[in-house]
C-alpha cells in the first residue's frame, strides 16, 4: 500500500485545489463586510449632500490631475494582478512575478499620489463634516491599500520560493480578489469625491 502511494504522488492531498477551498469563501466574506463599511461611509456622503445647506462640499471643482491618472494606474493594476494569477494557472513562474511586481509598483504610485493630494489639500479632517468624511473615507481605503501591497509582497516572495503550482494556488487567487476589491471600491470613492461635484451635488 505504502509503495503504491509513493508511486503515485499526485493523488496525495495538496490542501485546497484551485479556489476550492474555505480561504476563498473566507475573503469573500470578508470583502462582502468591509464593502457594508464603505457603503456606510459613501451613503453618510450623500445623506449629508443632500441635507445640508449650500456649499457643504468644499471642494466645488476637485482637482482631477492627479486623481485621474492614479485611478487609471489602479484599474490597469487588476489586469496585472489577474495575468499574475493566469501565471500561476499556467505554471508559469515568470509571468506570475512580473505580473505581482508590476501589480505592486501601480499599487504602491497609487499611494504615493494619494498621500501628496492629502497633503495639498486646504483643510484637515476637522475642518468641517465634509473634511471628516472624505478623509475617514479615503484614508480607509488607503489602509487596505497598504494591506493589499503587504499582501502582493509576501505572495511575491512566496512565489519565488516556488510555493505554488496549478493546483495549490488558492492564496494568490485570493489575494488578486481582495486587491480588486480594493480597486472596485476606489471607483466609487472616486466618483462619489471628485465626480458629484462637477454634476452640482451638495453645492
Amino acid at each position: 500500500m505504502v509503495e503504491q502511494v509513493l508511486a503515485e504522488p499526485s493523488r496525495l492531498p495538496v490542501g485546497p485545489i484551485g479556489r476550492k477551498g474555505m480561504g476563498w469563501s473566507g475573503v469573500l466574506m470578508l470583502v462582502a463586510s468591509e464593502a457594508s463599511l464603505f457603503g456606510y461611509l459613501l451613503f453618510s456622503y450623500y445623506y449629508c449632500a443632500a441635507t445640508a445647506q449650500p456649499g457643504w462640499v468644499l471642494e466645488p471643482r476637485p482637482a482631477l490631475f492627479p486623481a485621474i491618472p492614479s485611478t487609471i494606474m489602479l484599474l490597469a493594476s487588476s489586469f496585472t494582478a489577474l495575468w499574475a494569477e493566469k501565471g500561476v494557472e499556467k505554471n508559469n513562474e515568470l509571468q506570475t512575478l512580473l505580473g505581482l511586481g508590476i501589480t505592486f509598483v501601480l499599487g504602491a504610485a497609487f499611494a504615493a499620489i494619494q498621500m501628496h493630494e492629502w497633503a495639498g489639500k486646504s483643510f484637515r479632517f476637522a475642518t468641517s463634516p465634509y473634511a471628516s468624511l472624505y478623509f475617514t473615507t479615503t484614508g480607509f481605503h488607503m489602509a487596505h491599500v497598504l494591506i493589499g501591497l503587504v499582501i502582493l509582497l509576501t505572495m511575491f516572495g512566496w512565489t519565488a520560493a516556488g510555493f505554488f503550482s496549478p493546483r495549490r494556488r488558492i492564496v494568490v487567487s485570493v489575494g488578486v480578489l481582495y486587491w480588486h476589491f480594493v480597486d472596485i471600491v476606489w471607483l466609487f470613492v472616486f466618483t462619489t469625491y471628485y465626480l458629484t461635484p462637477y454634476l452640482g451635488f451638495g453645492l
